[in-house]
Parts: C-alpha cells; structure tokens; sequence
C-alpha cells in the first residue's frame, strides 16, 4: 500500500475504507471484515457515525497486528471542547477496543474548537492519539487554527471528487504542510458520476470501473482516499488501484469535470451551521 508522510513524520495509507452511513452494526462490521481482507488498512469512522463498536469488533477479529493498522474517527460538535474532547477519546477508544489512535479529527468547524484543539495537542504529547487533524475546515478557519495554536493539523478531511476538486484548496493545504484527504469521493452518485462519458470514456479504454479511474484520479493528485461500500466484489473493486496509471491527458480531461461548488451543502450557510451544530449524538 503506498502511504503519505504527515507533517509530523506519521505515515499515512492513501487508500482507506469509510463506514459513513454504514448504521446497521452486522453490515458494518462484515463490511470492515471483508476491507481488512481485502487488505486495506487504514480504517475511517467517526462518533456521530454511531457504528465506531462495529468498527471495534472488526479489528479485533481480524487478528491484524495494531501496529500495521491506521484507525481514525472524529470529535462531533457537542464534545467540542477541552474537557469533551478528551472524554470522547476515551469513548471512541472503548468502542473501537483501542489503546490509541492513529488520527482524531474535529468532524466540523464549530463549537469551542480551540478548547478542543488544546485537549488534542496534549493527548497526541502524551502519546494517545499520533496525529491530530480537522475535517470540513474552510482554509481561513484553518489558518486561524494554525496561527493560535502549537501543532499544525495533519490533515483536513473535506468534499473532494470529479465535480469539485479542490484544487485551490488543496495548493493551499499543501502549502501548509496539511495533508488532504477525500470524503465522498464518488459524490455518493450525484451529477450522474457513474454515468459521466467522461469518465465511463476513461474507464473503458483501461479496462477499469469509473469508481476505480476517481480513486485512482485522487491518488496521483495526492488526495487521500476513503471510499465506501458494503458490496465486497466493490470493496475488493476499489482497493485494485495500484495496477494502472491515468495519463496526463485523462487528467486534464477530468479537471474539466469540476463544478467549484458543494454537491451537497455549504459548510458557512448559516441554516446548515444551525442543523449541524443542533444535531446531537
């Protein structure tokens, strides 16, 4: 599996498997079985998905070391904040029957996401968590972040496939030293991903899914991956990416694929701020 180097020397897979929506415990933890099997190795969750015991119940059968897994969840809005965040760590271990982890990041930019911050910084000292990190941060909220406090984010997990590529974003982020990682890589399906000639054209011409040519399309931009299913001939699909390469050309032909906008909400409208932010776990 290839990996990215973290901004504090944490080495992390560019392939990962999501449970995002996967609520019903068996499915999600047959469905992490069957990931592990396959051979991924770094796992997503997080608290408000509800599934991080199935999750915990699949890693511990699986009888792989610890130390060849990257596990990661995330803080929710309401334990956002120095004492709530590290009550959450200590939840989110119990559930996933962990000693550590490898990744925890604050779901959403609200709430007392300093105090929380300050909670992370101490629990990655004291060796509880390896690498702390944001999801849904727009880049002046994370410049914020990185200006008042010690340790800069790892990574900032945010809406990334062929209908908005983040290509600014991402410069910056890299600029930054913060890695960028991919949710809803396939749009789950909206604008007609599976049916775009642009990609199904790229797809056929290698002999791939249109799944498999996004994925592969994140990987060589640099973009962390974490594509969901809990179909296994799709999870053992979109694991097989190392096999081929996407062409200058294919590259350019999907950049023209990007709409700049959400496929799904805008993170500083203020209804979706209130939604977000009134959603308890």
């Amino acid at each position: 599996m290839d990996t990215v180097v973290l901004n504090n020397g944490v080495e992390m897979p560019v392939l990962g498997f999501g449970v995002y929506q996967v609520t019903d415990q068996d499915l999600c933890r047959a469905s992490v079985a069957e990931a592990l099997k396959v051979g991924y190795r770094s796992i997503d969750t997080a608290a408000a998905y509800g599934n991080e015991k199935a999750v915990g119940e699949a890693i511990a059968e699986s009888g792989i070391p610890r130390e060849r897994l990257f596990v990661t969840t995330k803080l929710w809005v309401q334990d956002a904040s120095y004492d709530g965040a590290r009550r959450a760590l200590d939840a989110s271990l119990r559930n996933l029957r962990l000693d550590y982890l490898d990744l925890f990041l604050i779901h959403q930019p609200y709430g007392d996401v300093y105090g929380a911050w300050r909670a992370m910084e101490e629990l990655n000292k004291e060796g509880r968590v390896r690498a702390i990190g944001v999801s849904n941060f727009p880049s002046d909220r994370l410049m914020d972040l990185i200006v008042h406090n010690n340790i800069v984010p790892a990574v900032n997990q945010i809406e990334t496939h062929p209908f908005c590529q983040q290509i600014e974003t991402a410069e910056f982020l890299k600029r930054n030293k913060v890695q960028i990682e991919s949710w809803g890589p396939f749009a789950e399906g909206r604008n007609g991903l599976f049916s775009n000639e642009t990609l199904l054209s790229i797809a056929r011409r290698l002999g791939k899914s249109t799944a498999q040519v996004v994925l592969r399309w994140l990987v060589q931009r640099g973009v962390v991956a974490i594509p969901k299913s809990v179909h296994p001939e799709r999870i053992a699909e979109n694991f097989r990416l190392f096999d081929f390469s996407l062409s200058d050309e294919d590259m350019k032909l999907i950049a023209t694929l990007d709409q700049k906008k959400s496929s799904f909400f805008d993170h500083r409208d203020p209804e979706i701020v209130k939604m977000i932010g009134s959603r308890k776990l």
